[in-house]
């Protein structure tokens, strides 16, 4: 296949030199690798052939300094900070789960929500598997502020409690994955809101709060999503790989496949705790809390600076949270949950300092897999973005376009980049330049427009193996990553296809 490939496009290198961009062949290295991760389950391989396959198009197809600029590629990952920031946040976690591990938080946890467990028991034989899913759905909705600390702390504090009572890791993976987006982009009160109303400026939108807000009515995939997740659990009705996932579980008490590699070792999710120590739910919680509290004071803190003439102290605020930087701030909480986690253990005499230390050491050594597969997802993102891989797409679509069609076929295109990408942001950052124009153009309701694209971007990052979201669900729940992308798969494609139509309804209606 592959040879098939260079022999069929090795013809428009002489070309190549002379375009601004590299049309079809752009999109090819992106669907490629996530084809083959896929098909084989080696997300590293794919992801390293299509970073490499990408930086051989950009090079004329020269092989050799093909291969040197795609080494190149990665190194450069770390000259922008959100990227560092970021991969160093998936490697400090790995700490401070260790840290709650050894402290025996998680058992106290798990001894806590034990009693309520039996409690619906009693009720109805099974019903506690639902009431424990649904907590673990609420959980994510609620953390709204930061997709990454919800993902995070729904598969940390659920897993234990889904292993005990046979729930398969996919499933956790899923209920992390689809509540943490859709929440942010429907309470769009946070880094998600900044980033979408400064997008808006650049198009010169005059209020762009307003477009913002009256969006979130025509944004129908996160409200889907979050249906579907509900009416899974309640229901206890599971379709396509989750239904195998549930049987094996519930058959052969198997929480993962057989070959499976979860995104997390095994040394992290069954660390043996320190002995002779009484196991405290709050040494789990209080760490956990402290990072989901330091989320909004972390993003009004690095926003500050940035607000200018606010009517109040409170609306100064309010303004600096929407400005503040998510990977700054997502870096500081987890560094703050460690401080603080430290500090509890210390004084309780559980930890010496040189456990401290070595703890520390050990967590971010056994997140290194993690943090390499956030380097090779933003190495291919950057290698898409140098090869004009959502300008392409988003531009294939002008000269046939129908104002009738104008909101399905943005979603569409959202969808198609974003699962090319693995990144949600970029994917609203190329589309909305390109959607309101095209809004304005044929006439057509603005709002609506907006909504396609911004849900089209959560769709696509939900059906993507290099999204950095699904991978840091994966990892929070102990999942393996192509398991779990395959597992949600046909939810999401449910949701997109029901949002689709419900587009295209909407354009016909309003045309």
């Amino acid at each position: 296949m592959v040879n098939f490939i260079f022999l069929s496009f090795t013809s428009y290198k002489s070309n190549l030199s002379k375009m601004s961009d590299y049309g079809f062949l752009s999109i090819l290295p992106p669907v490629i690798a996530i084809v083959l991760a896929l098909r084989t389950k080696q997300v590293y391989v794919a992801l390293l052939f299509g970073i490499w396959f990408s930086w051989v198009i950009l090079k004329d197809f020269n092989f050799l300094t093909g291969t040197l600029a795609a080494v190149e590629g990665m190194v450069d990952v770390f000259q922008s900070k959100g990227n560092t920031r970021t991969i160093m946040f998936s490697a400090l976690v790995g700490a401070l789960l260790l840290f709650i591990q050894y402290s025996r938080g998680v058992e106290g946890f798990i001894n806590q929500l034990n009693k309520v467990i039996v409690y619906f028991e009693k009720k109805e034989a099974g019903y506690s598997r639902v009431v424990v899913q649904l907590l673990a759905l609420v959980t994510g909705l609620l953390l709204f502020v930061e997709t990454s600390i919800s993902s995070l702390t729904v598969g940390t504090l659920y897993r234990p409690v889904f292993d005990k009572l046979k729930i398969p890791r996919e499933k956790l993976a899923y209920i992390a994955d689809s509540s943490s987006a859709p929440s942010s982009i429907l309470i769009p009160f946070n880094a998600w809101g900044a980033f979408i109303m400064g997008l808006l400026l650049t198009q010169n939108i005059e209020n762009p709060f307003s477009v913002m807000i009256s969006s979130i009515a025509y944004n129908f995939y996160p409200f889907i999503a979050i249906i579907i997740v509900f009416l899974v659990i309640t229901l206890k009705k599971d379709i396509g790989p989750m239904a195998k996932a549930e049987k094996r579980t519930r058959e052969t008490g198997k929480l993962l496949n057989d070959g499976a590699k979860p995104m997390i070792s095994d040394t992290i999710t069954s660390f043996a705790p320190k002995e002779g120590v009484p196991a405290k739910a709050y040494n789990m919680i209080v760490p956990l809390a402290t990072m989901v509290f330091m989320m909004p004071i972390n993003l009004a803190y690095t926003g500050w600076s940035a607000v200018e003439n606010s009517s109040s102290f409170a609306n100064h605020v309010f303004q600096a949270i929407g400005k503040g930087s998510g990977s700054s701030s997502v870096l500081y909480a987890v560094l703050t949950a460690i401080i603080v986690a430290m500090i509890l253990y210390r004084s309780q005499g559980i930890m010496k300092t040189k456990e401290i230390i070595d703890l520390v050491l050990k967590g971010i050594s056994e997140l290194m897999p993690l943090a390499l597969l956030m380097l090779l997802a933003f190495a291919i993102g950057d290698a898409c973005n140098a090869l004009g891989t959502g300008n392409f797409v988003a531009n294939w679509s002008k000269a046939w376009l129908s104002p009738e069609f104008l909101p399905a076929v943005v979603f569409v295109i959202s969808s198609f980049i974003a699962f090319s990408t693995g990144t949600s942001w970029g994917t609203f950052a190329i589309m909305l330049a390109i959607s309101i124009p095209m809004a304005n153009i044929h006439g057509a309701e603005l709002t609506i427009v907006v909504a396609a694209t911004l849900g089209g971007g959560i769709f696509g990052d939900h059906c993507s193996p290099i999204s950095d979201t699904s991978i840091i669900s994966s990892m929070a729940s102990a999942s393996d990553h192509i398991d779990h992308v395959r597992t949600q798969l046909p939810y999401a494609l449910i949701g997109g296809i029901i949002t689709t139509v419900l587009y295209l309804i909407l354009g016909f209606t309003m045309n």
